[in-house]
């Protein structure tokens, strides 16, 4: 006769304590959001206003035109870099090596917000260091360059996005064994025709799911671009953080369903990404 397991009280109650705070950093806030982006603003009854507003307003529609450009960019530049350097790590025979350079990416990854935007100010501000430097050899790139337009907007949000995209990107060549490699060698297949054939399509799943990954860390990145462009130009976090707790007058009504609508976004972006995984899933499986 077999014995009944009895619940463990322990994992129970942690179990509990963890949903507590789900429900109360996550879900309740989520709640409050939803209200008040319904709610009208002159009234406070429910009322779609907000989001009508939203989209009809060429200003709005600008704000996450550029984000998603903002964000395209800096995502794509982030992967191709981080493709490479995650991959070179791998490449180092010594496995405390590559322990000790993803403990400097980790750290790295955390370098972001208000001290990114600092130092990119102190290296390549109008009397940065390193334009400092140029200009003495006769190379002025203020006449073409500021960090604290658009330009240096990429450069930032590339420079976060790229120890991310390592992290995520260094596990998966992990998955593509050496067997595959002395087989395909074996066979007469070179180092070229062995990653186009077998090893990008064994990754790219996991390369397509990092790449959403990047661009919703891009979409919803406010402090450094707050730092470097203020409100100069116009992107939806910036947008938000305007209406929510702007100098003259806040709208939190309106911010909350511009929230909402970027979060939207963002789950459109997530399940068309799953799609694509899916299918080139299936396409690597059949090569």
């Amino acid at each position: 006769m077999k014995k009944k397991r009895g619940v463990n009280v322990f994992y129970a109650v942690t179990m509990l304590m963890f949903l507590a705070f789900v429900v109360a950093f996550m879900g309740m806030p989520l709640l409050s959001l939803i209200s008040t982006s319904l709610s009208s603003p002159e009234t406070g009854g429910f009322s779609l206003e907000n989001f009508v507003s939203i989209f009809t307003s060429k200003f709005y529609f600008q704000s996450f035109r550029n984000s998603f450009v903002l964000s395209l960019q800096s995502s794509l530049y982030g992967i191709l870099i981080a493709l490479f350097c995650s991959y070179a790590i791998t490449r180092f025979a010594s496995e405390h090596t590559q322990n000790n350079l993803l403990v400097v990416v980790n750290m790295t990854s955390n370098f972001a917000g208000l001290p990114l935007g600092f130092a990119l100010t102190v290296m390549l501000g109008s009397s940065g260091m390193f334009v400092t430097l140029l200009k003495a050899f006769g190379i002025d790139i203020t006449q073409s360059f500021s960090i604290r337009t658009v330009q240096g907007l990429v450069i930032a949000y590339t420079y976060f996005q790229v120890p991310l995209g390592i992290m995520l990107l260094y596990p998966i060549y992990r998955g593509i064994r050496d067997d595959w490699k002395e087989a395909a060698s074996i066979l007469g297949a070179s180092s070229v025709q062995f990653w186009t054939r077998i090893g990008i399509p064994a990754i790219l799943p996991s390369i397509l799911s990092t790449f959403t990954v990047l661009f919703a860390n891009a979409m919803g990145a406010f402090a450094t671009a707050y730092y470097l462009v203020s409100s100069s130009y116009n992107i939806v976090p910036i947008r938000i953080g305007a209406l929510m707790s702007g100098d003259i007058r806040t709208k939190p009504e309106l911010g909350s369903a511009l929230a909402i609508t970027l979060a939207m976004v963002l789950i459109v972006v997530m399940l068309i990404n799953d799609w694509a995984s899916r299918v080139a899933g299936r396409r690597g499986l059949k090569s």
